[in-house]
């Protein structure tokens, strides 16, 4: 059987924490940045933990 490949697209999004939870950061941050409020911004520039639902396919991807 061969090898399991790295989904890259993902590979690029998503980091493992040293704890094996998936690390992500978030969108919308691009552009019409003038009507979103400082702290939607602000708080935009963490990353967070992925949520349950998605953990499975994310780890799928990145062969975990």
């Amino acid at each position: 059987m061969p090898k399991m490949k790295t989904h890259r697209g993902a590979a690029k999004r998503f980091k493992v924490t040293g704890s094996g939870k998936i690390k992500k950061n978030h969108a919308f941050k691009r552009h019409q940045l003038e009507c979103k409020t400082s702290k939607r911004k602000r708080n935009l520039r963490k990353a967070e933990i992925i949520s349950h639902g998605d953990e499975r396919r994310v780890e799928r991807m990145l062969c975990l």
